[in-house]
């Protein structure tokens, strides 16, 4: 039986498939699962490259003038992109601070750092020093940039309070936008398979030239990362740790409003029912959505299909890979509700005639997204096929 590359190995099912050389525009699909194997764009480089220095330049852009502005009661807030976590840390919310500041400043440089690092390299047709750690950290990271869900989050918070005062759009804003769309059009274009393969070209480019290397090619080392032998004990752990961060993230408030010395607490789901009888309905429904929708799909999609496989299910595999992929995909979008607070935190700052803080339901809930990202990760969706007869191809 001749071996069969662990590169052509299904990340979602496991099924061993050969994938044949692409032309652009192509992509492969598991014959069993109809996972995108990998997808080969037009002139996919240089849109990423083009994209990433694009993105690094709208970043700088960003954090050098006013985000936003609130005016309210003739006392006029100005705002930059770092005050809302200077905010967070005087407040005692250091943990929100954090972060905030890692997923939407922090982990987005970083993946675009790799990238251009290592297409500089694929440039000059040489084998990148660390190329194997750069590509590993890249493609980990990608799930915790949260830019664009950051500016989903500033834009419902400020239709939020739109009636309350004016507020007011400063360069930063717009400079942010642009970076948001730059990242998020540069990851369409990245495909892991294809950045990989590019790099073991590279490399056996740079073998023909010469007779040693310090590391070995990168080659059938990157497809397939999942299967841990416990994989089923991790996400349940997982699973029952994030009900039990859900249980106060419902119960406390999410944010307490001040006004004229009194507090006024508001919890997640009250939160709600307020916007929806103020006749906000679509920001109630997007808050419904991302706050308890989501989340509580998740952790019911996931402890189901934990259960399925732990007793060696094998029926409705389409729908339950269906699902994890959803599961996998929209866990991190509840995280709007989290930015709308530290946005609003951020601008209604008014002393006695106003204030806006963070509750404590704001750390159970990000505990909460968190880890059901971590449970959606561990989860082994492999083990939905384990116990499938063998795959015959129609």
């Amino acid at each position: 039986m001749s071996h069969v590359d662990q590169s052509d190995i299904c990340h979602e099912c496991g099924l061993n498939v050969h994938v044949p050389a692409l032309i652009e525009n192509q992509q492969a699909n598991c014959p069993r699962c109809d996972y995108v194997l990998t997808a080969k764009h037009i002139n996919a480089s240089a849109r990423i490259l083009a994209f990433s220095i694009s993105a690094i330049i709208f970043l700088a852009a960003s954090l050098n003038f006013d985000f936003l502005t609130f005016k309210a009661s003739g006392i006029e807030v100005h705002i930059d992109m770092f005050a809302s976590a200077t905010i967070l840390i005087e407040h005692g919310y250091v943990i929100l601070a954090i972060i905030e500041v890692i997923t939407i400043f922090i982990v987005p440089f970083i993946i675009l750092f790799c990238l251009l690092y290592l297409l500089f390299f694929i440039h000059r047709k040489t084998y990148p020093p660390k190329g194997k750690q750069v590509l590993a950290v890249l493609f980990f990271l990608v799930p915790w940039s949260m830019a664009e869900i950051f500016l989903i989050g500033t834009l419902v918070s400020l239709i939020k309070i739109s009636a309350l005062a004016d507020i007011g759009l400063g360069l930063s804003f717009y400079a942010y936008i642009l970076f948001s769309l730059s990242i998020t059009a540069a990851l369409l274009h990245l495909d892991k398979r294809q950045l990989y393969q590019k790099i073991d070209d590279v490399y056996l480019h740079q073998q023909s030239q010469q007779s040693l290397l310090s590391e070995p090619c990168t080659k059938n080392k990157h497809t397939n990362t999942k299967g841990p032998h416990n994989s089923i004990q991790q996400t349940w752990a997982l699973l029952l740790t994030s009900v039990v961060f859900y249980i106060p993230a419902n119960m406390l408030p999410i944010m307490n409003t001040r006004l004229l010395g009194q507090d006024d607490p508001s919890t997640i789901i009250g939160g709600i029912i307020l916007l929806w009888n103020h006749g906000s309905y679509p920001i109630a429904i997007v808050i419904f959505i991302a706050s308890v929708l989501v989340p509580v799909s998740k952790i019911l999609i996931l402890a189901w299909l934990t259960y399925s496989v732990q007793t060696g299910s094998t029926s409705l595999t389409t729908e339950r890979i269906k699902l994890y992929r959803w599961a996998e995909f929209v866990g991190r979008w509840s995280m709007v509700d989290i930015f709308v607070v530290i946005i609003l935190v951020s601008l209604v700052q008014l002393g006695n005639i106003m204030t806006i803080l963070p509750g404590a339901a704001t750390l159970a809930f990000s505990g909460v997204v968190v880890i059901t990202m971590i449970a959606a990760m561990r989860f082994d969706s492999t083990l939905i096929y384990n116990n499938m007869s063998t795959y015959e191809p129609k």
